[in-house]
């Protein structure tokens, strides 16, 4: 688990450009809990239109849509994976965008930093962008 700060990163221009062109995010980590930051998140992120796909182990739906259990099981299109999990799992969860395929962004929130998966998520072609809040990014850009 790395703490510096983030060497590999988006511009606020790239960030305008990712909030413009993905429909698609699957949120990683969505609480069903709506005190919890990955609920709220992801809540806002509706709510501005964006389509919310939940990754949790447990639940049925979350925000009215249906949960996965992973990335892989997602039968359809993601455009960005928002990663709500410790940054020991972002290695996995890099492999895990890189083997769909269609993942464009990889979004590590705000406090989570692991330079590796973000450089291996970069090098497959992927936008990164780590310790950020989509949610504040999206409100104080857009």
């Amino acid at each position: 688990m790395e703490c510096e700060f983030p060497t590999v990163n988006s511009n606020p221009d790239e960030i305008r450009e990712i909030f413009d062109s993905v429909k698609t995010i699957a949120v990683l980590g969505l609480s069903p809990d709506p005190m919890k930051a990955s609920h709220r998140v992801a809540k806002y992120l509706q709510n501005v239109g964006y389509r919310i796909v939940p990754v949790y182990p447990k639940e049925e739906t979350i925000l009215g849509e249906k949960v996965y259990r992973s990335l892989a099981e997602i039968p359809f299109e993601i455009d960005m994976v928002d990663i709500f999990r410790k940054p020991a799992a972002f290695d996995a969860v890099a492999d895990a965008c890189i083997a769909r395929g269609d993942v464009k962004v990889f979004w590590g929130q705000l406090g989570l930093v692991n330079n590796a998966a973000a450089q291996k998520a970069q090098d497959a072609g992927m936008k990164v962008v780590q310790n950020l809040c989509s949610m504040v990014a999206h409100r104080d850009m857009m």
